[in-house]
């Protein structure tokens, strides 16, 4: 790639929100690009139904494998610029209706109720065209003014995006009646938003484009975040913000869901299936040495897709939340249960072996 290109990574932008839940439009950055990306990386989201509930605590999560990655600028993916605090894993499940993310990665305990960019941000992009590329955000080349469903058809990319300034920790967000009645992806109470994009200055919420408004779209993500170092594990309401202490040690968790298939009927969500791979990508915003951060300030797990397979039904027994797949009362249990049937054919086999018990007239007594 000539290194006078332009380039722009998929989450070089500024999530402000307008109260029309229009997004403004981002700056570039122009510069030297090189990619030494993983492309043996994979994710996998294995059949587990019943394991996790969503509310941002990840000890539903403990027997769930997932793969660390490294968090690296994405205008620079230098590991001398790597996240200095750690690695994010990622962990991915479905149940046959929904598919769920754990992201968990280190970091200090920052907040400031408000204000998104001082706050810790995550995002998930999906490839939904098939032309869609991880660089420029999908990759169509229209500027803003020609950019549509059709000179752009193809370059399509689902994106969710986790602003916590707003959000109470362990509270969902994202889906709610009110934003998915007006028909688009925003999330007034959470900024959990669910977008679409064909490339940076082509962005919406779902439900809104150039050619106006779509009354069929909706918000299908739910999520929730929590940290590590919280006193409180059973919630807390707004009026404990910050609900911690500044500088306190620890990790941070988000998570989520969203239906495998979506009623999307724009072009504007992924649509998983069972058993086939799609492409996704991670970000993560973090307001370093206090410093709020912007659009082009993040790290991602890779310069490009990262694969994700959603497994269908495995015969593998599923190994107990617990840790023990097997213990003394399912062990009893069973026995019983054998001993019963052995019991119940061994007496049918005695009767079947006697001889007919002969018929004595009752009149005959």
């Amino acid at each position: 790639m000539a290194s006078n290109n332009i380039i722009i990574p998929f989450f070089l932008i500024s999530l402000t929100i307008f109260q029309s839940n229009h997004l403004v439009f981002c700056h570039q950055e122009s510069g030297e690009w090189h990619c030494d990306e993983d492309s043996e990386t994979k994710l996998t989201a294995d059949f587990r139904p019943g394991i996790v509930t969503v509310d941002g605590h990840a000890d539903d999560w403990e027997d769930i494998n997932g793969f660390d990655f490294s968090l690296l600028p994405a205008l620079d993916p230098d590991q001398e610029h790597e996240y200095k605090a750690g690695k994010m894993t990622i962990k991915a499940l479905h149940d046959g209706r929904d598919v769920y993310f754990m992201l968990k990665v280190d970091g200090d305990y920052v907040y400031s109720d408000g204000n998104d960019n001082k706050c810790p941000s995550v995002a998930l992009m999906f490839q939904v065209g098939d032309s869609a590329t991880y660089h420029n955000m999908g990759g169509c080349k229209e500027s803003p003014g020609t950019c549509n469903n059709k000179t752009c058809r193809g370059y399509e990319v689902d994106i969710m995006h986790f602003s916590v300034g707003s959000a109470i920790p362990g509270r969902i967000y994202g889906a709610n009646p009110v934003d998915n009645r007006d028909g688009n992806g925003g999330d007034r109470y959470g900024h959990l938003l669910d977008m679409y994009a064909w490339n940076p200055h082509c962005r919406n919420l779902d439900g809104i484009s150039p050619a106006g408004n779509d009354s069929t779209a909706q918000n299908n993500w739910k999520g929730a975040w929590w940290h590590s170092s919280f006193g409180v594990h059973s919630g807390y309401i707004q009026e404990d913000s910050p609900y911690g202490s500044s500088g306190q040690k620890g990790t941070y968790y988000f998570e989520f869901s969203r239906p495998l298939r979506t009623m999307d009927q724009l072009q504007q969500d992924i649509q998983f299936t069972v058993g086939q791979p799609s492409k996704f990508a991670a970000a993560f915003w973090y307001p370093v040495d206090g410093n709020p951060w912007h659009g082009s300030g993040h790290y991602s797990i890779n310069c490009n897709w990262v694969a994700l397979d959603v497994s269908s039904a495995s015969l593998t027994p599923v190994k107990l939340a617990s840790g023990n797949s097997w213990n003394a009362s399912g062990a009893f249990a069973l026995l019983l249960s054998i001993i019963s049937l052995s019991v119940s054919i061994f007496v049918g086999y005695l009767v079947s072996r006697k001889s007919g018990v002969r018929f004595t007239p009752m009149d005959s007594l």
